[in-house]
């Protein structure tokens, strides 16, 4: 009776806390919300709003709502003098070039290019990380560099007709700065994670990023002619800014807390499945042979930059 005893109380031990379940389903929801801003952006911008000025709007709606979630806690707002600095350059490069050329570049590509490159992140953080940190530069880190980037340029190689997508390679270049804008961020944040908690880190990076992007994008935020809004209009502008921005960092903080930055960043493979989905049943978009070998290409370039750092796990 006491063994049988001590083998629930060993399965006991092994459930996960419902936190951690918790924290699985919210980065999961992260990505299915960023997924989901790829097709909402299109139906707002450029057509209601300009790519500049969206990206005052859903960053000005997110700096609220995290300042009024911090008026509910109990934390410190401070920022050392140290690191203002740093602060200042990871709201450049994490929120005002970033989105900036995110926006831009969603507005004149296709959805589905835009969600594949967008996997060109990880690779170009272990590019920064072998150059920077020091990190060892491996042949399978070469290969996979190779591969990944060899698909990101045959996709944007593929000109299509389509009416999504107005100037595929402008477009497709710009999602690609924006990545590597959004690799250099994270490393930039790296030290600061280390001294002040995510959610913390996340606001201020909102809030400087919202005041650099100000001089870009206040004049097409004020050039909105809102009578011409529908109601479609104002949920997609209300999707990108509450669920697609507000809640994605909020659900991701959470999880890099309770699973770490591994396990939460290994969820980035989900999003280009969700949006590319999305995209063909709400925009009438089209997978390709093309697109499938460039996706092959850029996972398999994904995945052998990160074989070393998964075999140390």
């Amino acid at each position: 009776m006491m063994k049988q005893q001590g083998n629930v109380s060993s399965k006991e031990h092994h459930q996960p806390p419902a936190s951690v379940i918790r924290a699985h389903f919210g980065v999961l929801l992260t990505n299915l919300f960023f997924a989901g801003n790829y097709s909402q952006v299109k139906a707002i911008s450029p057509a209601f709003v300009g790519p500049y000025g969206l990206n005052v709007l859903r960053a000005g709606i997110a700096v609220l709502l995290f300042w009024t979630l911090w008026l509910f806690g109990k934390t410190s707002a401070g920022i050392q003098r140290k690191h203002w600095g740093r602060f200042g350059l990871c709201g450049l490069t994490g929120i005002c070039i970033n989105q900036m050329l995110f926006i831009k570049g969603l507005t004149l590509t296709s959805t589905i290019h835009a969600a594949l490159l967008a996997l060109v992140t990880p690779i170009v953080v272990t590019l920064f990380a072998s150059w920077l940190l020091k990190e060892r530069f491996t042949l399978a880190k070469a290969l996979g560099l190779s591969l990944g980037i060899g698909g990101a340029v045959f996709l944007i190689l593929q000109r299509e007709a389509g009416q999504h997508a107005t100037n595929y390679l402008l477009g497709d270049v710009l999602i690609v700065i924006n990545a590597i804008s959004y690799s250099i961020y994270f490393i930039l944040v790296k030290p600061l994670m280390r001294e002040y908690s995510t959610l913390h880190v996340t606001r201020w990076v909102f809030t400087l990023g919202l005041l650099l992007l100000l001089p870009f994008g206040a004049p097409q935020a004020l050039a909105i002619e809102w009578n011409l809004f529908s109601w479609r209009q104002v949920v997609s502008l209300l999707y990108v800014a509450v669920p697609g921005t507000f809640f994605a960092y909020y659900f991701n903080a959470y999880g890099i807390q309770k699973l770490g930055a591994s396990v939460t960043g290994a969820y980035i493979y989900t999003q280009p499945v969700f949006a590319v989905a999305i995209a063909i049943l709400f925009l009438d978009e089209h997978i390709t042979w093309q697109k499938i070998l460039s996706a092959l290409l850029i996972f398999a370039g994904v995945y052998l930059v990160n074989l070393k750092r998964k075999q140390t796990a």
